[in-house]
């Protein structure tokens, strides 16, 4: 049982996907298609937290992430109160322990946490009183599991369901990224075929993380035949100095154009977290074409983030 599950197995708070059941993770992704498709079909919205009050307890920035969850929350008819850390009084030294806890008192069942510390959600979860769901919506390098549930969807509405006959290549700045982390757990629950991991050998972490993948610095030979790639973003702002030589260089060796593009299998699709770093991961051909699903992942996340905030407080 991990922690994140109760005594039933019934998931309590949603902090990170790995040890996550295959059936809740497949569960979750099935509930978003279904919520998807009667969005698609203009169906009414649902009303199954009326009367809730969900907040986005930020202490990081961030602009998707926050207004998919915003919206998500909203269209099942909860309240939204969005916190801000920068205009908060833990300015003035209030614990986010302390934070949770007046917010709870004042009715507030649902928190979407994002914090720059590994395992902060998880510590403030622990803190929770009985009846309060706390989400991660990533915290420092370890975790960001809407995004590996939203990136799952995305893959098998373009690739089926059977990951076990996939090829699939993560590029880029793995070390910082949490996003990596989460899809890597979703991507082995999940069975996947083959997972390929290239990056410079300096953003590539150096523990368990990559355990089971094929791992590599020569971006033209992991493209080789794969179904699909996964660009990570080039996170500046958590990395040491020197970690790159320049955003020339790394573009040069890492960054997918339409030609490296045509090494993969044919119907090769690529995605991306975001935010783009344009013309250093990925050139607007690419990101524009007709082969990304970029904006599919986006609004995707609207849908996962429905499915898991009904599953956590309907």
């Amino acid at each position: 049982m991990t922690p994140q599950l109760d005594s039933d197995g019934r998931l309590r708070h949603l902090l990170t996907l790995d040890g996550l059941p295959r059936e809740t993770l497949c569960r979750l992704i099935d509930r978003a298609g279904q919520i998807r498709d009667a969005a698609l079909g203009r169906t009414p919205r649902r009303q199954a937290l009326d009367g809730t009050t969900v907040c986005t307890l930020f202490f990081e920035p961030s602009t998707r992430t926050r207004s998919s969850f915003h919206i998500a929350a909203q269209r099942l008819g909860a309240d939204v109160l969005n916190f801000d850390a920068s205009t908060s009084s833990t300015r003035k030294g209030e614990t986010a322990r302390d934070t949770l806890r007046n917010l709870e008192a004042m009715g507030v069942r649902g928190f979407i946490v994002r914090h720059a510390e590994d395992g902060a959600v998880a510590a403030l979860a622990a803190e929770a009183g009985e009846g309060t769901a706390l989400v991660n919506a990533g915290d420092g390098r370890s975790a960001h599991p809407t995004q590996g549930l939203l990136d799952m969807m995305t893959i098998r509405q373009a690739k089926g369901a059977d990951f076990s006959r996939l090829r699939i290549l993560m590029v880029g700045d793995v070390k910082h990224s949490r996003v990596a982390r989460s899809d890597l757990h979703a991507l082995r629950t999940l069975g996947a075929g083959v997972i390929r991991v290239c990056g410079p050998q300096s953003l590539l972490p150096d523990d368990g993380t990559l355990s089971g993948c094929e791992v590599g610095q020569d971006f033209d030979a992991m493209l080789d035949g794969v179904d699909v790639v996964m660009m990570l973003r080039l996170q500046r702002e958590r990395m040491e100095e020197g970690l790159i030589a320049s955003l020339e260089d790394y573009h040069r060796a890492y960054g997918l154009t339409t030609a490296r593009l045509a090494r993969a299998a044919k119907d090769a699709v690529v995605l991306h977290p975001g935010p783009i770093n344009r013309g250093v991961e990925i050139t607007d051909e690419v990101a524009n074409g007709p082969q990304s699903l970029v904006l599919r992942q986006v609004s995707n996340g609207v849908a996962i983030r429905m499915a898991v905030l009904e599953m956590l407080l309907g």
